[in-house]
C-alpha cells in the first residue's frame, strides 16, 4: 500500500504568490494542496491526473445508478458508500 501524499494547506494569498511550486506539487510529486479563505477550506489544487481520476468514478457511478441490472445498482450502491466515506474521512482530517 502505498504512502499518503502530503496535503500542504496555503490562504490563497499565499499561494498566489508561488503558484508555479503548489502547481509542481500537484503536478510532479501528487501533493494537494488545499487553498483556505477567510479560514475555510475553498478549493484544492490537484494534479490533472487525480482530477480526471475524479471525474471518471463519478462518471461510472452515475452510469451504474442509471443502470437496469441489479448488479449494476448494487455496485452503485457499494461505491457511493466508499465514496462516501473517504469524504467524511478527508473532510475529518482537514
Amino acid at each position: 500500500m502505498s504512502e499518503r501524499p502530503t496535503v500542504h494547506r496555503n490562504q490563497i494569498a499565499e499561494a498566489r504568490n508561488v503558484l508555479g511550486e503548489v502547481i509542481a506539487r500537484a503536478r510532479f510529486g501528487g501533493e494537494p494542496t488545499v487553498l483556505i479563505n477567510r479560514g475555510k477550506e475553498a478549493a484544492v489544487i490537484v494534479s490533472y491526473e487525480d482530477y480526471a481520476t475524479l471525474r471518471e468514478l463519478r462518471d461510472y457511478l452515475e452510469e451504474l445508478e442509471a443502470g437496469e441490472r441489479s448488479s449494476d445498482k448494487t455496485n452503485a450502491r457499494v461505491l457511493r458508500e466508499a465514496l462516501d466515506i473517504a469524504k467524511r474521512r478527508a473532510l475529518d482530517s482537514s
